[in-house]
């Protein structure tokens, strides 16, 4: 498909001999000047793309003295080095022409927690949750708070001096960080903190660099004191990059104020002494209702008399996002006004150590909404409890993320979108806001810090459209304009960017001080220039309007080829899928790589790259797709060999590159239920993958895995049954699927006869014109079980365990006829045949939905196929097929009559990662019917367990399927101590936890069967 990228540059061999100079050094991290590396780190959270040369990986602080001691040589001194975290700026602080170096791949450890004196020593690269999850046990945190907080890193917090929710309570960043260890581009180890007058005057007299930078900071302060004092207004969101106002901080001189904020221009900020509070012991969020945006708005600054920790807003438009998102089921109690329409809402958080204070609290509060006489008001709930303030959060956390999940090619981008005014000109200043973006007919999602200020306008633009792209100046014009009218800032919160264009005339004659600080750090320019402040007059900062934006590019993507792979184009860079939290089920290959390319967005990022390229080079994914389909397998079997003989000898080709992250994906679409932008890997890794091998030849297992549900029924039969099961227990056998056919393993076919145990059980295959002639009261109690190939002939005991429950429950049992179900095939991108298969099971299930009965999958991962997969491929409505909990929990009256047959139990319910993030309320139906039956049941927190369908036995997952097994399920199986039958629903969990840990795990209706009594 693709041909060689062009021959090197003089600028990209430079950069070679620098990382191969470098390597020769001794650097213990990764040097990754590859394609795909650079692609996925060309992006953040901002409407820029910057292709940088090459992305490092640093395994050490030694690593970094390694880069910057070279880089400051004569002979380096054009390479630029920028530092990144979590990639989650909206500014483009992070990107790049030069080498990105990610510290938070290897630099990510926890070093030490004094909990008597309340501080934490950490690197840089330590993810904010995180933190906060080893902190918890001693009762403390790391107070600021952020949207991005499971993925953003504190070197990121740090480096754009971060503050969100509660930053009236709890201050910025730099208001908690004790002392930094920063490595200056000359290799040399700087650490900051408050220093005396005499720690300060042994400073300024080393000749050193330090010394130099010491001095040159507190010149600055002694002589611009009155000057700095009477240009930076009183904000709690005061200026972040290079504080002047903070150079001394109670009477002692703080290096740490220019560093926070600095956005890695100074040096490589790589360890952080922090300070940690207690966790408060009770929360409670009070959600006011109101008739408009406005309301909120102006009703904001009331509120706070009653002394809340801090008050959030979002408007009408996000709030209509969210209840189209897997979160809503989670909080949508909370959130009736009575059927009136809600415009606005401030979320009122009140936090305490004892019930009766926090009740103190919110008692003020409701008796100030009672009285007041607020034009808007509709009313409020009160959510009470940890718990529920948690999910409330998280739902406002999620509003970045779903303001791009807008519809239309027009989606709601950052670029004017954290300005900071006083509280008290909030109000009026946002009107003057949404006054330029109605005078373009724009939409726009608002949500925020309403008691610091601060709000977030995300208008929605289409980035491929030229003339809208053009508006990204107009109005950022218009709104330094309303920011100098309300005495605000334009970088109220997520640091300055690219948008450091303004740094000029918003700091007037002290702008050049702020290059003289850069000129001491950053002599030569070369640590992430271009941006905050230059270090000499003559060079400019970036203009917004000058680095590449990612629209730009994806101009450049004919409409066929931008449509056909939809699923993955619309990435906004929010980084959702780089949750840390080894107990979430977001992107379990990320997890257990650490490797970007290898996450939802770094896929997204290299097959819009990959499309970008095509059309470069006259290629159109349709007419490819086209032009495979009519190929003669054999007769193509010869240009598909030539080019994989090529591809054996090295030939390079960004299709490989592609092709590898692909291959890492485990097709659990985590990343579509969670995904804000609902970005389906599986789906445009089947359409790549379908292309990809139509150019070279499949691995033999991918055949295999396809054609698995097209023979099974065939193995299942004697004398083959006996055969296949003989053979691959044989160690030869074994050896040579995992070097042929390149996998470790393959299960073994039940022993059990499948026809023979229906008979046994009275159990008839569900025949359409038999279905039909049934009573209403027989169609009620009935139930068709749609087989799927896993369970039926791998697990065929857990299917008849299943079918005598439903019985003893009360319901008639009928088997859907056993047809393949494709998402293997799906899965290896085989969709020709799939589109086939699904077109055919259509009609199948049609017919016997028709004849109003319920139709109901066991394993999770295939069922749920029928909704998703399906949808894509069928031109008709294919009938629902229920999961087997959403079924149940439509009969409580059947199940309260029959729970006088079960004993009480207790569960731990593993869930099973498809069925938590793409059917997110079916967990609590579990919850609800395992209640009815007498079973207590626990939702146990863990990720995905790593085999994925059959992604565990290939033999290049191997490491992988076992690394992700361990994040979080190998604990709770081996050291789970609860008195509690561990179930889950999944037929891969089952299997990798039997063949990982030799434990057997009982699908929840086994268990209900176990406590049956007589």
């Amino acid at each position: 498909m693709l041909a060689r990228l062009h021959h090197l540059t003089d600028v990209q061999q430079q950069y070679l001999d620098f990382l191969s100079a470098v390597a020769a050094e001794g650097f213990q991290g990764e040097l990754c000047p590859d394609y795909a590396n650079r692609t996925v780190l060309a992006t953040d959270n901002s409407i820029y793309q910057v292709l940088p040369q090459a992305v490092v990986y640093p395994a050490c602080v030694e690593d970094i003295q390694t880069l910057t001691r070279l880089a400051a040589t004569d002979q380096w001194q054009s390479i630029v080095l920028s530092p990144r975290g979590g990639g989650t700026g909206t500014n483009g602080q992070s990107l790049t022409d030069g080498i990105v170096v990610d510290l938070s791949k290897h630099m990510n450890r926890i070093l030490e927690i004094n909990p008597e004196e309340r501080w934490v020593r950490v690197q840089t690269g330590v993810v904010k949750d995180q933190l906060n999850a080893a902190l918890k046990p001693y009762g403390l945190f790391f107070a600021p708070e952020l949207s991005t907080s499971n993925r953003a890193t504190i070197g990121g917090m740090i480096n754009t001096d971060a503050s969100g929710q509660g930053s009236v309570l709890y201050g910025k960043t730099r208001d908690h960080v004790l002392s930094l260890e920063t490595i200056l581009l000359s290799g040399d180890r700087l650490v900051s903190g408050p220093l005396s007058d005499d720690q300060l005057l042994h400073q300024r007299q080393s000749t050193d660099r330090i010394g130099q930078i010491h001095a040159t900071v507190d010149d600055i302060y002694q002589r611009r004191k009155d000057d700095i004092a009477a240009k930076f207004p009183p904000l709690n969101r005061c200026l972040t990059g290079y504080d002047l106002a903070h150079i001394y901080d109670d009477g002692q001189f703080n290096l740490n104020n220019i560093l926070c904020g600095s956005e890695g221009t100074l040096g490589f900020i790589t360890e952080a002494k922090l300070n940690v509070l207690p966790i408060p012991k009770v929360s409670a969020l009070v959600n006011v209702f109101y008739d408009s945006f406005e309301s909120s708005l102006r009703d904001a600054q009331a509120l706070m008399g009653a002394q809340p920790t801090s008050i959030e807003t979002i408007d009408s438009t996000v709030l209509e996002l969210a209840q189209g998102d897997i979160i809503w089921h989670s909080v949508s109690e909370f959130f009736d006004a009575n059927g009136q329409t809600i415009k606005g809402i401030n979320l009122v958080e009140y936090t305490a150590d004892s019930q009766a204070d926090l009740q103190a609290g919110i008692d003020r509060l409701t008796q100030q909404l009672a009285e007041q006489a607020s034009s808007g008001y509709l009313g409020h709930s009160v959510a009470m409890g940890t718990d529920n303030v948690k999910q409330i959060w998280a739902m406002r956390k999620k509003s970045v993320g779903l303001l791009g999940n807008a519809k239309g090619e027009a989606r709601p981008i950052p670029f004017v979108e954290d300005t900071a005014v006083p509280p008290e000109n909030l109000a009026d200043f946002i009107m003057e806001f949404r006054a330029v973006l109605d005078h373009y007919n724009l939409r726009y999602g608002m949500f925020g810090h309403v008691d610091a200020g601060v709000l977030h306008v995300r208008p929605a633009l289409d980035q491929k459209d030229p003339a809208q792209m053009a508006l990204v100046r107009t109005i950022t014009d218009q709104v330094v304009e309303l920011i100098k009218k309300y005495n605000g800032l334009l970088w109220g919160e997520h640091g300055k960017g690219l948008r450091s264009e303004f740094a000029p005339e918003f700091f007037g004659d002290l702008y050049p001080e702020l290059q003289a600080i850069k000129r001491a750090f950053d002599p030569f320019n070369q640590l992430n220039p271009g941006k905050i402040a230059t270090h000499h007059h003559s060079i400019p900062l970036i203009k917004i309007d000058e680095a590449t934006t990612r629209g730009e590019l994806d101009r450049t993507i004919s409409l066929e080829n931008w449509t056909q792979f939809g699923d993955g184009m619309y990435c906004n860079g929010n980084g959702a899928c780089f949750n840390y939290d080894p107990a979430d089920a977001m992107c379990p290959s990320w997890k257990a790589t650490r490797e970007r390319k290898h996450s939802p967005k770094g896929r997204a990022s290299l097959i819009r790259e990959w499309l970008r390229l095509l059309d470069k080079q006259g290629q159109n994914t349709v007419a490819l797709q086209r032009t495979e389909k009519r190929k003669l397998p054999l007769l193509h079997f010869i240009p598909r060999a030539y080019h994989s003989w090529q591809k054996a000898r090295g030939q390079y080709d960004f299709n490989h590159e592609v092709a590898e992250s692909m291959a890492g994906c485990l097709a659990c679409k985590s990343c579509t239920g969670q995904c804000p932008i609902k970005v389906d890997v599986p789906e445009f890794r089947a359409r790549f993958l379908q292309l990809y091998y139509s150019r070279y030849l499949r691995p033999l297992k991918d055949y295999f895995i396809g054609m698995l549900e097209f023979i099974i029924p065939l193995l299942v039969t004697q004398p083959f049954k006996s055969l296949y099961n003989t053979l691959m227990r044989w160690s030869v056998i074994k050896a040579i699927l995992k070097s042929v056919a390149g996998m470790v393993d393959s299960p073994l076919i039940h022993p059990m006869n499948f026809r023979k145990e229906l008979r046994q059980r009275k159990v008839m295959y569900a025949d359409a014109n038999m279905l039909q002639a049934l009573s209403d009261s027989e169609k009620n109690r009935s139930v068709i079980i749609v087989q799927d190939a896993f369970t039926s002939f791998f697990e065929t005991h857990v299917v008849m365990d299943i079918v005598d429950c439903l019985q003893a429950l009360g319901f008639r049992v009928w088997m859907m006829p056993y047809a393949a179900n494709g998402k293997p095939l799906h899965v290896h991108g085989f969709l020709h045949t799939f589109r086939w298969i699904a077109q055919r099971n259509q009609r199948k299930l049609k017919a016997l939905a028709d004849c109003g009965i319920a139709l109901v999958g066991i394993d999770p991962s295939m069922t749920l196929t029928y909704r998703a997969e399906y949808a894509k491929y069928v031109d008709e409505a294919v009938p629902r097929v229920d999961l087997l909990q959403e079924f149940l929990v439509k009969h409580p009256d059947r199940l309260k009559a029959a729970a006088s047959k079960v004993s009480a139990g207790q569960v731990g319910l593993l869930g099973h990662c498809t069925e938590k993030t793409n059917a997110a309320s079916s967990i609590q139906d579990w919850v609800t019917v395992l209640g009815l039956l007498n079973q207590q049941c626990r939702v146990i927190p863990v990720g995905c367990c790593g085999m994925a369908g059959t992604y565990g036995h290939e033999t290049r997952n191997r490491e992988t399927s076992e690394a992700i097994y361990d994040l979080s399920w190998r604990e709770v199986i081996t050291t789970d101590t609860n008195q509690e039958t561990l179930v889950t629903t999944g037929y891969s969990c089952r299997s990798q936890v039997k063949r990982l840990d030799q434990q057997i795990l009982l699908h929840p209706l086994q268990q209900v069967l176990t406590q049956l009594i007589g």
